[in-house]
């Protein structure tokens, strides 16, 4: 055993089972000889980035703020739902390596952004289209995520942070929350276009007002926002200065996530002294956890009572050549199919399970491990030598699932309370995104032009865009604005963007984007615009009408709280901006892009 950093002894597998350390039961009579009595270890933050209440309540804003990413649309806790452990509530399907979906090889990862390019352009994917694309592996919890010394499932995010931007060692040792945090923010799949870098980060942060797309804020995040402070007043409260950076975006939003500390469950009551913390059912499944026939506590230890080993196990779940895991990292052979063993706490409140969701209920988890009739099967190339040796008879599975999906779980962690209180993004306010609403033309081939608008609407939103795809390549389209919804598949706009040509070549294959910064007097709030994007040459004839894209439904809101001043960027390629004028403006209108 090993003296860690935080003062406490780990790495103990082998230690004795678990028990109340007053409890009612007859440990003696169970065989166990003694209780343990250790507890989650105290956080221990970086010298190099000490906690303070400013730096904190930064982060907070930062990891709710959806304007993180370049189409506005994806915050850190659009994948990270504290309801639902610190994971991702939504299924989003990722069809693997064969690119067909509904086979064993899916993945039911995190929708990102839709692939744009360099100017945010929208670009076709090769898998995923003009959809959000899908990432490659379920999202981690950053619950209890400051006692790992690597993160990712693979572990690539180590305890040395180096700052990306200057390749200086930012922190030497207990900062891999910062260098997992710095990763996604710059990702193409997960929040941003085709090339942006940190300084295009701290640029946009820069010209935003924080949490400008969020409700219903927490107390803390509500008192740090009252005075309508800019991000630079945000950075300059936290570190004496406006300067925005991407090691001081990491060190922020890492001083936040090392408050998540889950602590709190009936499991912690029960190891406190509370024996009646526990159902019986529920304490024996915590010894048949801890026992030698389902020995689960030989990769999920408890050792500083936190489910996890932290260690990497290949358990056979899938074929190697799908996802190779650690390996990639390490480049040993040893490492193949390895990923990291997950913390346990409050798992029960999980939406899927594994590194690629293969599961969605506990219950088909410990089937699997059982071996169940019927489960899927296990591969056995590189797999732990442990795993074929669990035997989970059925009344032991149901006592190992009764313990992990209810004792372990965090009643301020299920309820969103302080530290994992939280907003209301905008990607959650079904009623302020925009929809497709159906309509269109067929143009060449037959094919029906596909809008596409993720961006949302509302008045100060600088980057607000929208795009045609499966258009015809090379085709002119134009994009219309229209208050009313189509009629025999096309609207009737008041206004018309510039003309615009699609990339690609041949029937399906075009796509245009058209860039519309969303100031004040292009739009009045509660107003519902319709856009439909139509092609324009070929000049339509009978035998050959021009085709025209469905339509898609926004409706314009004002954000909570107003921009800051200051220089406004405008959007690359973005056209003269139309100006919707009616004689009696309705207090609900449509907008639509439709190529004519």
């Amino acid at each position: 055993m090993s003296k860690s950093r935080r003062g406490v002894v780990s790495g103990s597998a082998s230690r004795a089972p678990i028990g109340p350390a007053l409890g009612v039961l007859a440990l003696a009579a169970i065989g166990i000889a003694h209780v343990a009595t250790a507890d989650v270890p105290p956080v221990v933050f970086p010298a190099e980035n000490p906690f303070s209440e400013p730096k904190r309540v930064l982060g907070k804003i930062l990891f709710f703020d959806e304007q993180m990413s370049t189409s506005n649309n994806v915050a850190c806790a659009s994948c990270h739902s504290f309801p639902r452990a610190g994971a991702d509530p939504r299924l989003a399907r990722n069809p693997g390596d064969d690119n067909i979906l509904n086979t064993p090889d899916d993945i039911l990862g995190s929708p990102g952004v839709v692939r744009s390019d360099a100017i945010n352009n929208y670009e076709a994917d090769a898998v995923f289209a003009l959809n959000p694309q899908i990432t490659g592996r379920t999202a981690n919890s950053p619950i209890n995520a400051a006692f790992a010394p690597n993160l990712f499932w693979d572990g690539r995010a180590t305890s040395r942070f180096v700052d990306p931007q200057t390749g200086a060692v930012a922190i030497q040792d207990g900062g891999a929350l910062e260098s997992q945090t710095i990763q996604p923010i710059i990702n193409t799949i997960e929040m941003t276009h085709a090339g942006t870098s940190y300084a295009n980060l701290a640029e946009r942060l820069s010209r935003v007002h924080p949490l400008n797309l969020a409700t219903n804020l927490p107390p803390d995040v509500a008192a740090a926002l009252d005075t309508k402070p800019s991000y630079g007043d945000l950075f300059e409260r936290a570190f004496g200065d406006p300067e925005i950076t991407a090691k001081r975006i990491a060190f922020a939003i890492a001083t936040y996530e090392r408050t998540l500390i889950s602590n709190q469950s009936p499991y912690d009551r029960f190891r406190a002294g509370d024996a009646a913390a526990l159902t019986a059912a529920q304490q024996r499944g915590l010894q048949a956890f801890q026992g030698p026939q389902a020995h689960c506590n030989a990769c999920h230890t408890l050792a500083d009572d936190l489910f996890t080993g932290n260690g990497f196990r290949n358990i056979g779940l899938r074929p190697i050549a799908e996802d190779n895991g650690r390996q990639a990292i390490t480049g040993l052979a040893a490492d193949a199919g390895r990923f990291k063993v997950p913390g346990l706490r409050n798992v029960g409140l999980k939406r899927t399970f594994m590194h690629n969701g293969q599961f969605q209920t506990l219950t088909d988890v410990l089937r699997w491990y059982a071996r169940a009739q019927g489960a899927p099967p296990q591969f056995p190339q590189n797999q732990d030598p442990l795993i074929p040796t669990i035997q989970l008879p059925p009344q032991v599975a149901a006592d190992v699932q009764d313990f992990l999906q209810n004792a372990l779980t965090d009643p301020r962690v299920a309820n969103a309370a302080f530290p994992f209180d939280r907003p209301t993004l905008f990607g959650e306010r079904t009623a302020d995104r925009s929809t497709i609403i159906g309509g269109g033309v067929p143009g060449t081939g037959g094919i029906v032009p596909q809008i596409v608008v993720d961006a949302p609407s509302m008045l100060g939103n600088t980057e607000y865009r929208i795009g045609v795809g499966r258009a015809l390549g090379g085709a002119t389209l134009r994009l219309g604005i229209a208050l009313s919804p189509p009629v025999n598949g096309r609207i009737t706009p008041t206004r018309w963007f510039d003309l615009t040509t699609a990339s690609g070549a041949g029937p399906g294959s075009g796509v245009a984007t058209q860039h519309w910064p969303l100031v004040d007097g292009q739009a009045n709030t509660g107003q519902v615009l319709f856009a439909s994007g139509s092609s324009m040459i070929p000049p339509p004839r009978a035998d050959r009408p021009s085709a025209a894209s469905d339509a898609s439904r926004s409706s314009a809101a004002r954000p909570a709280a107003p921009r800051p001043a200051g220089p406004r960027t405008s959007t690359p390629t973005a056209s003269p901006t139309p100006t919707i004028t009616t004689s009696s403006p309705p207090t609900s209108s449509r907008a639509m892009l439709a190529p004519t």
